[in-house]
């Protein structure tokens, strides 16, 4: 099991939307949520005159800064980009070289944004026709634009949709590899990025390698163990299958009739083990208390005597070890912008508390495979004349070996630590290095390709030469597609290419079938024996990622932007309503998904569960965080200060909405779900949400369902301010390729408690 919430990394990074001249932003609040970070924006609007642009449902301190504000409905951002598209393609503003060069699919895109002209936009997502122009024309025609989101705009059940078509929208203005443009994607702790990268996810190995059997293979090689005793590890029939994410992991532990599990032999979750997560923090909170109850062992791993462990009545079977801080432990982490940090141990571990990789280490010596477990890393030491392999220096230097797929073999802990010990010799605007650090950029952005690779900005940059950064898109889908019967050529245009390029246009990524090709050289007949049957994705030689660098070509090749996607359900980005909507009369013209089996291990609904909720439950309700808490907050909470300004759960309703419920400012509120959950909430009034709309943070637990929990934290460990967990009353609801719960656009009913 494994956390997918992933949701993109930034093309860009935060000090390069400086450069920008328009900002838009689609459900991300960074002046909370990333408030260290936000000083870029700000600094772009003061030095660089740039528009700052907020379409939210909520009135937020991003939005107080705002040149224009857009109210959105919750979860209609599809609709609401088509209209932009269609304003921008009717008006002669698209980048026509651009999409022609560098993407496929766009006539498709076309078509489907024809369908939404002003007046439906307004109609479907409550906004005003004419705001819609304004911000089109705004932003189309100011340049270099730049497109920002974060858990605003993925956590739908089209949250995939979403993420699809905001890159579209800037492809489209020609907005993608430019400085001051991009997709940028706040993440929301130090290390969210790496921890994708690394392999935390229920789909992939270290890297983004898929389950496939070529992927096991090659960390079969790095790894040094034999591909049959890594497939010895698995069920045959399971090993290719993607596993349980953390938003549903729960349905593995209480299969329902109407909700199966597809868990091979192995059938229902009986144990659970988790490392510094707060589980409490995704939706539907009753059924991972339930879940929790129904375990037979449950380990929680964390600095902090985590809620999760107030949430379950279990007796036994339950265990809370101490793991350490940040400041306890070094190593890499990497930033939001694809940079890695080196970062130092400030102090030993303190009391019981042990590192991560202690109690992991220790778990493989009790489960009998720790040499196989460690085999690489004393491999590593062996190279360094040392018996022992040194953490997390020698892990590090694994990730250089295995991790092509992103280009982390230039990622030696040598060079971060540089980074880190220089980075006074690094400009804060280009991230460029002067002195001892010259020709790099600060944190070596991946795709960092080789030790003498500077580090990769801005992705997909052809301003650049691949050797200074440089890229075109990945050609990642075939040589071709076809749409509608019709074939089409997958790679870039003859004249778009990064300069000192080999290739005058498009490519394929790098193999040893074409690299001779494509880089007008002949390997040795030892460089051949090497990387015979290789890919730049499995070649651990790095001959081949080092010869098409020295032609200036890039190892993923130079392909096309793919708007159009003819294996999923939805081929272009599709505007459908969320399954508890609050506009009951579009769900014929915008339909649910139909239920989906075998999602990630689990059935699960979409069309059997959407009808009309709203009298019943005619409120919509958004959740977020605050500025003073951080995720699940159980980190905040323990703090008295933080605690102090913000000491209790609340939620939010517009005065006039109250005033219907009979509600006023401060009232204790019950909020009830279509699934049956409740939570007992402090009211709080505010003008920053539409009426029959709500806001709740979603920092707080140690409360269920009106019952206090304190009773179950260790003696002298309950936090300072505990509440009630938002998620007991989100609605059930997740996305239909990588299953992120829709917490952003339910619905609920308030009643005075």
């Amino acid at each position: 099991m494994a956390n997918t919430f992933g949701y993109g990394a930034m093309t860009n990074h935060l000090a390069d939307i400086q450069k920008s001249k328009a900002i838009i932003i689609f459900g991300a609040n960074p002046a909370v949520n990333h408030p260290v970070g936000f000083q870029h924006f700000l600094k772009a609007k003061e030095i660089n005159g740039s528009k700052l642009i907020v379409i939210d449902p909520r009135f937020t301190r991003t939005a107080a800064k705002a040149d224009m504000f857009i109210q959105i409905r919750g979860g209609t951002d599809i609709a609401f980009m088509y209209g932009m598209i269609n304003l921008i393609i009717e008006n002669g503003w698209a980048d026509t070289q651009y999409i022609n060069e560098r993407t496929f699919g766009f006539e498709e895109i076309k078509k489907e944004a024809q369908k939404y002209t002003p007046d439906v936009v307004a109609n479907v997502c409550g906004v005003d026709k004419k705001e819609l122009l304004e911000v089109t024309k705004l932003y189309a025609n100011t340049k270099p634009g730049t497109l920002i989101w974060a858990m605003g705009l993925t956590q739908h059940s089209i949250g995939t949709g979403n993420t699809r078509l905001a890159p579209i929208l800037q492809l489209i203005l020609g907005n993608i590899g430019i400085s001051g443009g991009g997709t940028n994607i706040l993440r929301g702790h130090d290390n969210v990025q790496g921890a994708t990268d690394v392999g935390c996810n229920a789909d992939s190995l270290p890297g983004y390698y898929g389950l496939s059997e070529g992927a096991f293979k090659h960390w079969s090689d790095v790894w040094g163990i034999d591909y049959d005793w890594i497939k010895s590890r698995f069920s045959p029939d399971m090993m290719d299958k993607n596993g349980f994410t953390l938003a549903r992991w729960w349905q593995g532990v209480l299969q329902e009739d109407d909700e199966k599990i597809h868990n091979g032999k192995s059938n229902k979750i009986r144990s659970m083990m988790v490392m510094g997560n707060g589980i409490i923090s995704v939706a539907q909170t009753s059924k991972v208390k339930e879940a929790l109850d129904n375990l037979e062992l449950f380990i929680m791993i964390d600095p902090f005597p985590h809620d999760a462990i107030a949430y379950t009545d279990k007796k036994d079977g339950v265990y809370l070890l101490p793991g350490t801080t940040q400041f306890e432990v070094s190593g890499s982490v990497t930033a939001t912008n694809r940079s890695g940090q080196w970062r130092y141990r400030v102090i030993e571990p303190i009391y019981e508390s042990k590192p991560d990789q202690e109690i992991l280490f220790a778990l493989a010596r009790k489960l009998g495979f720790y040499e196989e477990y460690t085999k690489s890393l004393y491999n590593i030491a062996k190279k360094y004349n040392r018996t022992q392999f040194q953490w997390p220096e020698d892990a590090t230097r694994e990730l250089n070996i295995g991790m092509k797929t992103i280009g982390l073999s230039g990622w030696t802990p040598e060079r971060l630590k540089s980074h880190t010990d220089n980075w006074g010799l690094f400009d804060t605007l280009t991230l460029k290095g002067f002195g001892p650090m010259q020709d790099q950029y600060y944190g070596l952005p991946w795709p960092c390709w080789n030790q003498n690779h500077p580090g990769t900005p801005n992705l997909y940059d052809e301003h650049l030469p691949v050797s200074e950064g440089g890229s075109g898109f990945r050609q990642n889908f075939g040589l071709t597609q076809e749409i509608n019967g019709k074939t089409y050529d997958m790679l870039a245009a003859k004249n778009s290419f990064p300069p000192k390029s080999n290739i005058k246009g498009g490519y394929p990524e790098i193999t040893a079938d074409n690299i001779e090709k494509l880089i007008g050289k002949k390997l040795s007949n030892e460089e051949k024996k090497i990387v015979q049957g290789k890919n730049w994705k499995t070649d651990l030689s790095m001959i081949l990622v080092n010869k098409a660098l020295e032609a200036g070509l890039c190892p993923f090749g130079n392909g096309r932007a793919r708007m159009y996607v003819g294996e999923w359900i939805d081929k272009v980005p599709t505007h459908r309503e969320p399954i508890h909507t609050p506009r009951p009369d579009l769900i014929e013209k915008y339909p649910t998904y139909a239920d989906k089996s075998n999602h990630w291990r689990v059935d699960t609904k979409y069309q059997s569960l959407q009808k009309d909720y709203t009298k019943e439950f005619p409120i919509q309700l958004n959740t977020a965080r605050l500025v003073t808490h951080n995720g699940q907050g159980i980190e905040a909470r323990v703090s008295l200060a933080l605690s102090e300004i913000n000491p209790e759960m609340f939620i939010n309703l517009h005065p006039n909405t109250a005033a219907n419920l009979g509600l006023q400012d401060g009232d204790m509120v019950w909020v009830y779900s279509p699934e049956g959950g409740k939570a007992k909430i402090k009211l709080k009034l505010s003008f920053s949400i539409k009426e029959n709309v709500a806001f709740a943070p979603f920092h707080w637990a140690g409360i269920f369902r009106g019952k206090n929990l304190s009773q179950n934290y260790p003696q002298g460990y309950i936090p300072y301010s505990i509440g009630e967990n938002i998620n007991g009353v989100t609605n059930y609801g997740y996305d239909i390729v990588t299953q992120i719960p829709e917490t952003k656009c339910g619905l609920c009913r308030i009643e005075k408690a």
